[in-house]
């Protein structure tokens, strides 16, 4: 089992462990991302069907935290790499991600553009595909903020952090509606990416004190799920200021979680899921496209909360199942970034996981 690491501080500015994986972080990615796969997965399938089942009580469950939590996460490892000369850091943390949304945006592109054809004519599909340049398609939203969130991050260090925090707090709670996915997520979600960043030693502090004391971490989780869950069904998770906290509260649960399953050793799935949440996250809308689609129209199970598990867990192990056929269809570059596509010399020894 890694360990969690220590954590120092060095100018007031976070210091991440130096391990090349952290075990807990690997189990919070993981159940981010089949949270994630759950939600559009079941979302999909009620829509498609009209009906809702007993898989959209889990997607309202988890939505005052699904994304909070990756968000964090994902800011954890950050003050690692951003004191790195411009070049290497804008390869590491834009063109890393920005490659992929160019090759998966056409693949989604591709398998919906003759859908889109029949509606709009095909020069209003290539239009649709320049726009989701600007306007993030689909699920590929979060890869196409998270670069975003880095250099924003880098250019504001001059100022105070917790100028930058409030003013994050604010935008939040401020509910920002453009229209404009790239702005709305951006007023929504920057203030936990900034978190897991200059909180970074908190967090991994809390994620000791769960692994040292287990059952008082788990009568925290039981106290958290029974508030978290009065809030969402009286409605209440969306009141202003509320879903900050609890954003940050389901975030904690989260890493309590994978720090507890880590320190058991159970459910290596989801360990498993955290190191390749980058492939799941690029590659599941295939499978969970076409099981849905399968299901419903021959109607072979009546039950829509048992098509939308189905459908969430075909998700989950097809995109896997897709990684490992790319692999050996020599086509290893829908998940891993050529050379040719490479600004600054290849990183060498253990990759971090920071946001991938």
């Amino acid at each position: 089992m890694a360990p969690s690491g220590t954590i120092a501080a060095s100018g007031g500015l976070p210091k991440a462990p130096s391990a090349a994986r952290v075990d807990w972080v690997d189990y919070a990615k993981g159940i981010c991302i089949v949270m994630v796969v759950m939600m559009h997965s079941v979302l999909g399938v009620e829509l498609a069907a009209g009906e809702t089942g007993f898989m959209h009580v889990a997607v309202a469950f988890a939505k005052p935290f699904r994304m909070p939590d990756f968000f964090l996460i994902s800011g954890l490892f950050l003050s690692l790499v951003i004191d790195r000369d411009w070049r290497t850091y804008l390869d590491r943390k834009v063109v890393h991600f920005a490659y992929f949304y160019v090759v998966w945006v056409t693949i989604q592109f591709g398998f919906k553009a003759p859908a889109f054809a029949a509606q709009t004519g095909w020069r209003e599909v290539g239009l649709l595909y320049l726009e989701s340049f600007i306007e993030p398609f689909g699920t590929l939203w979060f890869i196409y903020l998270l670069p975003v969130f880095f250099v924003v991050t880098k250019l504001t260090r001059r100022i105070p952090p917790l100028a930058i925090w409030l003013v994050a707090a604010a935008l939040e709670t401020a509910r920002i509606t453009t229209g404009w996915t790239a702005i709305d997520e951006f007023c929504a979600r920057f203030v936990y990416f900034y978190s897991g960043y200059l909180f970074a030693p908190y967090v991994f502090a809390l994620s000791d004190r769960a692994r040292n004391h287990p059952a008082w971490a788990l009568a925290a989780l039981a106290t958290w799920a029974l508030v978290n869950a009065g809030l969402v069904a009286f409605g209440a998770s969306e009141w202003k200021i509320v879903s900050l906290v609890l954003g940050f509260a389901g975030a904690c649960a989260i890493i309590t979680t994978g720090t507890l399953l880590a320190r058991a050793q159970w459910l290596n799935f989801f360990r498993f899921c955290g190191e390749h949440s980058i492939v799941i996250y690029l590659a599941f809308f295939l499978p969970m496209a076409a099981t849905r689609t399968l299901l419903l129209r021959t109607g072979i199970i009546a039950d829509i909360g048992t098509v939308s598990m189905i459908v969430t867990i075909v998700g989950v192990i097809g995109s896997l199942a897709i990684w490992q056929m790319a692999l050996r269809l020599n086509a290893g570059f829908l998940f891993e970034r050529p050379d040719a596509f490479w600004i600054a010399p290849k990183k060498t020894g253990p990759v971090l996981q920071a946001a991938e």
